[in-house]
């Protein structure tokens, strides 16, 4: 278990590497860049670099982390992925189970496989659980989601690299906004991060914008939170409209 960078949680954890791609949010993965790194590095864990890896040496880990603590599942995989046993992914849930003093979350771009399971997995309250939709070719996945036994379901809209527009957003706590970033990054519009701030204020879902990406697709060259040292500081600034927007399900000091 590693201490995170990512905004919106405080550790990774990761039971299983590796993935393959399944739709347009993949196209600059940045976990396959990075797992190929650690490859190269001599990682042990990454060996087999981003070919899927079950690692259940890590399933413990968890137990050492006393501290309650918010922990993002497979940071650098993807829990749901067909070619992991559902038995494997049972263990994961129960040491989840186990450690109710931590919240996790996960995240797939597979909920059909997730809705399969459903009724063979414990959802405890400690459960989060995410879908990935980065455009509306892949909207179909918030639906998914809603059939699932998850207390607390939330979208990471990231990368965010087309409009999203109409959605039903009943069912769902929570949305996460980002730019893509990266030498090959994206660009994200301005209308498209605001439109999807005002349906979640209408809906009465949370909402948190993660980043611009670049300080490039910023469309304020003034924001304080592009440049390093900044409190908030994130990749490409984070500020809308004058604001930072980092609202969570539920209220964690560390993180709003």
């Amino acid at each position: 278990m590693s201490k995170s960078n990512i905004e919106w949680t405080e550790y990774t954890w990761n039971p299983t590497t590796g993935c393959n791609k399944v739709s347009a949010g993949c196209k600059n993965c940045y976990a396959e860049l990075l797992s190929n790194r650690l490859k190269e590095a001599g990682n042990p864990k990454y060996q087999h670099g981003f070919d899927l890896t079950l690692h259940p040496n890590q399933l413990k880990i968890p137990f050492n982390l006393q501290k309650p603590t918010i922990v993002f599942v497979n940071s650098m995989s993807d829990l749901f992925h067909e070619r992991i046993p559902l038995q494997y992914i049972q263990k994961v849930f129960e040491v989840m189970n186990q450690t109710p003093q931590h919240t996790y979350q996960i995240l797939t771009k597979r909920p059909e496989l997730v809705v399969k399971y459903n009724n063979q997995l414990n959802w405890t309250a400690n459960i989060w659980m995410g879908v990935s939709v980065e455009d509306e070719k892949v909207i179909e996945r918030i639906e998914l989601l809603k059939n699932t036994g998850a207390q607390i379901k939330f979208l990471s809209i990231e990368p965010l690299i087309g409009p999203l527009v109409n959605l039903n957003l009943n069912g769902i706590h929570w949305a996460i906004v980002g730019g893509e970033s990266g030498l090959k990054a994206r660009p994200m519009q301005k209308d498209w991060v605001v439109d999807v701030r005002e349906q979640c204020i209408a809906q009465k879902v949370k909402f948190f914008f993660k980043q611009w990406g670049k300080p490039e697709f910023n469309p304020n060259q003034n924001d304080p939170t592009i440049k390093y040292g900044h409190q908030y500081h994130a990749k490409g600034g984070c500020m809308l409209e004058g604001k930072i927007w980092r609202q969570m399900p539920i209220k964690n000091e560390q993180l709003v």
